[in-house]
């Protein structure tokens, strides 16, 4: 495809989730024309998920967290942005140019600067049984939820971290209450956490809301497990239960649907593919791109605001994006007061405050960062963690290198969902840091596309 027939924008943004929807609406309030690109049919991310079309029932269902995205929506969606939504956005280069199909069709554009706004992935939780049909992520049954409104019945929660706590919420409203909340998180883990927690107002409002989901839990006699360990899903051709030890018993709580949940973390594919450089996060036990205080990362083409930065949560992602929306138009020439800029960030830096004390006492366990062998890691190749540790025994070093011994990171998600834990498992192995280890290279195509697309990209 010749650059005669791209598309030149001053801003694209890629999501059109919290920080991207505010990004682009800020910039284009400006002045800077904006394209927005996302892959849903409609804006809001994942967490805004269909908000401009829920029914009234089921925002009441989804609760304030959900429905005070609205005014963000509507103000993008009443913006000058230029919106294109069923976006596969697969292929960007270090210049700033990307390619990307609608219903087939490919189109390539180019921005003056693009603000990245992938938002977060859920944590890979590889336990024994859990590519069983019925066992799903926490995540995905929100996405049911949100946008169709299909409720699991009798389902047991599984994991760590508040959505957990939102979702058991949000079903016990919805009239189908989960029949167990088994969580890791331990009390030695809230005492370490007590050392980070925050003492500005802000982030008191955050935990409100999580004593009132709590409450509400409580309330609805929904049993809780604490310090759960041993995680397995048992079921011949489904799920049938979920087994674990707890205070020194081995139990077993039959259920048709398990949801698992050990928090989320950024999506790295697109910043990885650019070769922009990453670091490990010991505290949130995964890699971040490298930015600066407004996001840019280390090709000066690139910004990334919002979770796929650094989990922080959508009322963050909010501001990230005003503030990087601001701070890019304002690069390129358009009048912008740079005192907006610098409160957006003021009131980042108190938002975030919060965060360090969620990270500690929602910290992952080790059996769920290096599972047992038996687990699955790669469940598009079906590799199992005690493959990996095999690999490492013979000479692997790095998770790119894995794909030589065994396929793994070689499927439809490129390394998405088994990634992190291969990082881990070779770093145990080879008694070395994650960082050191590295993370799977990422090539283009981002996502699966087809033979025709790929051929309607040649120079004309």
């Amino acid at each position: 495809m010749s650059d005669e027939n791209q598309k030149t924008y001053d801003i694209i943004v890629v999501g059109a989730g919290p920080a991207g929807m505010s990004a682009a609406t800020a910039a284009a309030e400006v002045g800077a024309s904006v394209l927005l690109l996302d892959e849903q049919p409609s804006p809001g991310g994942q967490i805004y998920r269909g908000i401009l079309s829920a029914p009234e029932a089921r925002a009441k269902i989804l609760g304030s967290s959900y429905t005070e995205g609205l005014a963000i929506t509507k103000a993008f969606s009443q913006s000058s942005v230029t919106y294109q939504p069923l976006a596969t956005v697969w292929q960007f280069d270090e210049s700033g140019s990307l390619i990307y199909s609608v219903e087939g069709e490919v189109t390539q554009a180019k921005g003056s600067h693009i603000l990245l706004a992938t938002g977060a992935l859920e944590r890979p939780v590889p336990i024994p049984g859990w590519t069983l049909p019925g066992v799903m992520t926490a995540g995905a049954a929100q996405i049911l939820l949100k946008s169709s409104g299909v409720v699991p019945d009798n389902a047991v929660l599984a994991g760590s971290g508040p959505l957990l706590y939102l979702l058991a919420t949000q079903l016990i409203r919805a009239g189908s209450p989960p029949k167990a909340l088994v969580e890791t998180q331990t009390f030695k883990d809230a005492l370490a956490a007590m050392r980070f927690f925050p003492l500005r107002f802000s982030a008191w409002k955050m935990l409100a809301k999580g004593f009132l989901m709590m409450r509400e839990i409580k309330k609805a006699g929904i049993p809780r497990y604490k310090a759960a360990k041993g995680f397995r899903a048992e079921g011949s051709k489904q799920v049938e239960a979920l087994s674990f030890d707890h205070k020194e018993e081995r139990l077993r709580l039959e259920c048709e649907t398990l949801l698992l949940h050990q928090g989320v973390v950024p999506n790295t594919q697109i910043t990885r593919s650019l070769r922009v450089q990453h670091r490990w996060n010991k505290r949130q036990a995964c890699f971040h791109p490298f930015t600066n205080g407004v996001g840019l990362t280390t090709n000066s083409n690139y910004s990334i605001i919002g979770d796929g930065r650094a989990i922080a949560g959508a009322q963050v992602a909010v501001l990230e994006g005003r503030s990087a929306g601001s701070f890019v138009a304002a690069s390129l020439g358009f009048n912008v007061d740079p005192a907006d800029v610098f409160k957006q960030q003021k009131i980042i830096k108190k938002e975030r405050a919060v965060r360090s004390f969620l990270d500690r006492l929602y910290q992952p366990p080790k059996e769920i960062l290096t599972p047992a062998n038996g687990a699955t890691v790669c469940r598009c190749e079906e590799v199992t963690a005690g493959k990996i540790r095999e690999y490492a025994t013979i000479g692997c070093l790095g998770p790119n290198q894995t794909k030589a011994f065994g396929r793994s990171g070689m499927g439809p998600c490129q390394g998405r969902y088994c990634g992190l834990t291969v990082t881990e498992i070779l770093a145990e192995e080879n008694k070395s840091s994650q960082q050191e280890t590295g993370a799977y290279r990422i090539r283009s195509p981002i996502k699966p596309v087809t033979l025709s697309e790929i051929a309607q990209c040649s120079e004309d």
